[in-house]
């Protein structure tokens, strides 16, 4: 399936995963029916889990008082993106403060949205997760800290990076930057066609009342000049 697109001068990556329910491990059940009559008028119950495939996480995710993903604005949920690869790291270590001055400030604006990465990938959720094969790194609360600091709109991850190795590490990251309504991307894919650094991203949920996260349509738009620096 193809994940690059050209329009013009423009460059579209998708950053989604494509969901096969047969092959599924999370909730995924498609039941499709006709309505009947002479016109063929075929609908489809979803019945699916909110963290599926590719998502993207709101703060009512962690707290029952913070917005549901329909109650924040629609800004929250596109606009200037950057990726940024921690090449240096040892593996299994944690994104400091000083990794992410040194690769992430020099592209960093208020409200970017911004996807951390490094080599030691492997796909999240899998049987290989937290094996002796997963070398990926960990973020805790002073990687959330920074980004609470540095204003980040979103924060996504490619499969170099572990977000729920340790409840110790998990709780103050979510609870550090969901508080401020930073969301989090999840299970993003096709990271390695990006061409550029800096992109505008799109990753839009549907606008359901009480709902804390779910899955997205992500891509980028390279080429789009009031997003290229």
């Amino acid at each position: 399936m193809d994940c690059v697109y050209k329009m013009g001068n423009l460059r579209i990556v998708d950053l989604t995963k494509t969901l096969d329910p047969k092959t599924e491990t999370r909730r995924c059940h498609l039941y499709r029916f006709n309505t009947g009559g002479p016109i063929p008028d075929f609908h489809t119950i979803m019945d699916l889990t909110s963290h599926l495939g590719t998502h993207c996480e709101c703060p009512y995710h962690h707290d029952d008082n913070w917005p549901s993903v329909a109650e924040l604005p629609l800004t929250t949920f596109f606009g200037r993106a950057i990726y940024v690869t921690i090449p240096d790291a040892a593996p299994n270590s944690y994104i400091t403060g000083e990794m992410l001055d040194k690769y992430c400030l020099p592209k960093m604006k208020d409200d970017t949205i911004v996807i951390i990465d490094s080599p030691y990938k492997i796909a999240p959720f899998t049987p290989k997760t937290n094996t002796e094969e997963d070398k990926r790194l960990f973020v805790n609360g002073e990687t959330a800290e920074w980004f609470k600091a540095h204003k980040a709109k979103c924060v996504g991850f490619g499969d170099g990076v572990s977000i729920e190795n340790r409840n110790e590490d998990v709780k103050p990251f979510h609870d550090i930057l969901l508080a401020e309504n930073i969301v989090f991307l999840e299970v993003l894919k096709n990271l390695d066609k990006l061409e550029k650094d800096v992109f505008f991203m799109s990753y839009a949920p549907l606008p359901i009342l009480g709902l804390d996260s779910c899955p997205v349509r992500a891509y980028a738009i390279e080429g789009l000049s009031e997003f290229d620096n």
